[in-house]
């Protein structure tokens, strides 16, 4: 062989092993790419949280091969600094936290982002049976309760009406609410949600009048036929968090729609990690929420198996959070 043709067959070699060389390297770092790695997902107190979340857990670990993990930690200031400590990778439901003066200082810093809505719009308001609509039909709007607040006396409020109240962690105003309305009633406070879905709903199957904060979307509307109260429409000066003081007449208002956003760190979403797309597309309405709430309150399955059931029967709406 001719020393020009030995050194192009020497030239052809490295070149072969160049390509096989960049070959692997390549599919190292599309292996890399596509390890999911561990994704921190936060559970809010109330079922609906619970839903979005094992809903997602469930495609990650199945479809994807992440680990994850769930933390519980308060809406709100909480979880939005354990997103920027990087204790939290994503809050799937969030109430327009991010929209508080007090708060936006996470997404002005870029530690916590906001990736798009949920798919559902969330709705906060004061809530009766609506048989008790029936006995007195002025209960639909606030002005119909004012000289009849004694109709929902209770041992806790004395001479006063009774208004059950939230969750203390939830986002409200009804004390405030209460004082600037001028209406004679006692905000009770029975404790976290479940405590005071028990006193409700207990309130209801006595059909004995019962006036509470309450929200949409949540599973529970399904079963109890309740109405929405109408309170004065909002203005430019409409105040929601009572924590901040001031006169009650600011706070004398509606609650606001909430657009209901998903949030990631800044740490997750610049990980690689596939989850980070899934989570962008992660979307749903109210009603596969609802659906997912409802095994978990009242058929009393375990998050984890009604994830499945809902996953297994909505398998076109998943793939494409997956495309």
């Amino acid at each position: 062989m001719s020393d020009r043709l030995r050194g192009r067959a020497r030239l052809a070699g490295l070149a072969l092993v160049a390509l096989v060389a960049l070959a692997v390297a390549g599919s190292a770092l599309g292996g890399a790419r596509q390890s999911c790695g561990t994704v921190v997902l936060n559970e809010n107190s109330w079922t609906g949280s619970t839903s979005n979340v094992y809903v997602a857990k469930y495609v990650l670990e199945k479809r994807l091969g992440c680990k994850v993990t769930v933390q519980n930690i308060t809406e709100g200031q909480p979880a939005l600094q354990a997103m920027a400590d990087g204790k939290i990778d994503v809050v799937l439901e969030d109430w327009d936290n991010t929209l508080t003066p007090s708060l936006t200082k996470y997404t002005k810093s870029g530690s916590v982002i906001n990736v798009g809505p949920l798919g559902i719009q969330g709705v906060i308001g004061w809530y009766i049976p609506r048989y008790l609509l029936k006995q007195y039909p002025q209960f639909a709007t606030w002005k119909g309760l004012k000289g009849k607040e004694s109709v929902f006396k209770s041992p806790e409020s004395g001479s006063q009406g009774m208004f059950l109240g939230g969750d203390p962690s939830y986002v409200q105003k009804d004390r405030a609410l209460i004082k600037g309305l001028g209406l004679n009633l006692k905000h009770v406070v029975a404790g976290a949600e479940p405590a005071q879905v028990a006193r409700w709903t207990q309130l209801y199957k006595q059909r004995k009048p019962v006036l509470f904060y309450w929200y949409d979307p949540q599973a529970l509307n399904s079963v109890y036929d309740l109405v929405q109260v109408k309170l004065p429409p909002r203005t430019k000066t409409c105040q929601d968090d009572e924590k901040k003081g001031g006169d009650p007449k600011q706070y004398a208002c509606a609650y606001p729609s909430y657009g209901l956003d998903k949030l990631v760190s800044k740490k997750f979403n610049t990980s690689g990690s596939p989850a980070v797309k899934l989570i962008k597309k992660f979307r749903w309405t109210a009603d596969d929420q609802n659906a997912v709430s409802y095994s978990i309150l009242v058929q009393k399955m375990k998050p984890d198996k009604a994830a499945e059931k809902w996953v297994k029967a909505n398998a076109a709406k998943v793939n494409a959070w997956l495309k």
